[in-house]
């Protein structure tokens, strides 16, 4: 089973792909979606590039599975609300390429991956590391959490998610 794991945010969204056969777990790959020059485009464009963006890499990893992050928490509601609208799109696409999707809060993701629910950004990072033997971890940060979320979802039980 391929999960793809997606780390939602306005410009710059991780995506981390990971295998799971049986316990084992093998990383596929991990990038970014940038949105370039983000300042010069209206919302409708940054969306649509979005869209198509994600496209490409369905059809890339080519997942059975797909792991969000929810919206948790924000600070800014400005910032939430602009990260909303691209959550939407990257569920929108994933649903119509008829992928499950499950959604993991922050506190979820850490909680599978580094067994405490409050770990910072490195000891998580260390985890994905150390899961699937890796000689570096994952960059950027956005990347990194997205391999966390992918990791989250294949420590859930897949069986309970087919229904």
């Amino acid at each position: 089973m391929v999960i793809l794991g997606i780390d939602p945010g306005e410009t710059l969204i991780g995506i981390g792909a990971v295998k799971k056969d049986g316990s084992k777990l093998k990383l596929l790959g991990y990038e970014c979606i940038e949105i370039k020059n983000s300042k010069k485009k209206s919302t409708p464009e940054k969306l649509k590039e979005v869209s198509e963006k994600i496209n490409n890499i369905i059809k890339k990893y080519n997942p059975n599975l797909v792991a969000v992050e929810d919206i948790f928490f924000f600070k800014n509601l400005k910032t939430a609300i602009k990260v909303a609208q691209t959550r939407g799109v990257l569920l929108l696409e994933c649903q119509k390429s008829n992928l499950k999707i499950i959604e993991f809060t922050p506190l979820q993701v850490k909680q599978s991956v580094a067994c405490y629910g409050r770990a910072d950004k490195k000891q998580v990072q260390s985890m994905v590391k150390s899961i699937l033997g890796l000689k570096d971890t994952p960059k950027p940060d956005d990347a990194a959490d997205a391999v966390a979320i992918a990791i989250c979802a294949a420590n859930t039980n897949i069986e309970l998610l087919k229904k």
